[in-house]
């Protein structure tokens, strides 16, 4: 590794890092607790990605209120739950960010296997393949079994990602563009409701119109579905692309979960093995006492 490269990596590491030592401090964990000792476990696992706890889009709120309602024998985290590229740029970790390292902590020591799958912007992680931090189990890939005995690939999927992987410097562009993208949208979206609007999502609004757009979600969806039917396996579940989907390519079952960034979603498996994709509705943007529902999305 170039000493550059290896100054920023560690940089990052360190950033992370700190923001995970701080999620420590200043937390009432006693009331927390109360309540998770009178959770039983509805799920046989929970599927998360692309959290990106420490940028300002980050849906933290509504996803505390989401794995509240949504106990679990098994939580994956898969990838981009801690954004170390924007943190390396500007610091930004509110309570709420703190809150949800939190509960995660909590839900390990509360028995449920939690599954901490690096992305691309935690990927200072994957040095740590094998470890366990805080009754968290790190691992760059993971087979999940499912009840109806359905082995599915956990990934998290930039290695599929062209962008990412011929040109770096790209995707950091298109990053910063996206979380410009993000930042007009929470303008628009508060326009929107002083107008009594319900809530709209620009990028996503640009990546369902856009050909090239389409044309990079169906190429990746269908390199990540072929390769987990290259290595055997009945399915896949990955983020990365922040588009929740559930489907069969070419007899391989797709998963992806989404994000916690706009489309507030999350892959669940029942207890008789039934996997189902879940919208949480609400306000993204709204007040901490609006309760938010969970949609339905497809069941497999």
């Amino acid at each position: 590794m170039r000493p550059l490269a290896a100054t920023g990596a560690l940089l990052t590491a360190r950033t992370a890092i700190a923001a995970a030592s701080g999620a420590f401090q200043s937390v009432d964990i006693g009331q927390d607790e109360d309540a998770d000792r009178q959770e039983a476990p509805r799920y046989r696992a929970v599927f998360i990605s692309d959290l990106h706890l420490g940028t300002p889009g980050c849906q933290a709120r509504a996803l505390l209120d989401f794995l509240r309602e949504h106990p679990s024998e098994s939580l994956y985290l898969v990838g981009d739950i801690i954004d170390g590229w924007q943190l390396r740029r500007r610091w930004f970790w509110p309570q709420a960010h703190n809150d949800v390292v939190q509960k995660v902590l909590r839900r390990a020591r509360k028995g449920c296997r939690v599954v901490f799958v690096p992305g691309n912007h935690d990927e200072f992680a994957r040095q740590f393949d094998g470890h366990h931090f805080g009754g968290i189990e790190v691992r760059n890939e993971v087979v999940h079994l499912t009840a109806d005995g359905r082995r599915l690939w956990v990934v998290h999927g930039d290695h599929f990602d062209g962008v990412i992987q011929c040109a770096k410097w790209l995707a950091y562009l298109g990053d910063n563009l996206y979380e410009f993208s993000l930042r007009l949208n929470r303008h628009l979206n508060s326009w929107r409701a002083r107008l009594g609007l319900p809530y709209w999502s620009l990028s996503q609004y640009l990546k369902h119109r856009v050909k090239s757009a389409l044309n990079y979600v169906t190429d990746f969806e269908r390199a990540v579905a072929h390769e987990a039917r290259q290595r055997g396996y009945q399915g896949v579940v990955c983020g990365h692309i922040h588009r929740p989907e559930m489907r069969s390519i070419d007899g391989t079952l797709y998963c992806n979960d989404g994000d916690w960034v706009e489309s507030l979603s999350a892959l669940v498996e029942h207890a008789d093995g039934r996997l189902e994709l879940v919208h949480w509705h609400g306000q993204p943007h709204g007040p901490a006492s609006e309760t938010p529902a969970a949609g339905v999305g497809q069941v497999v």
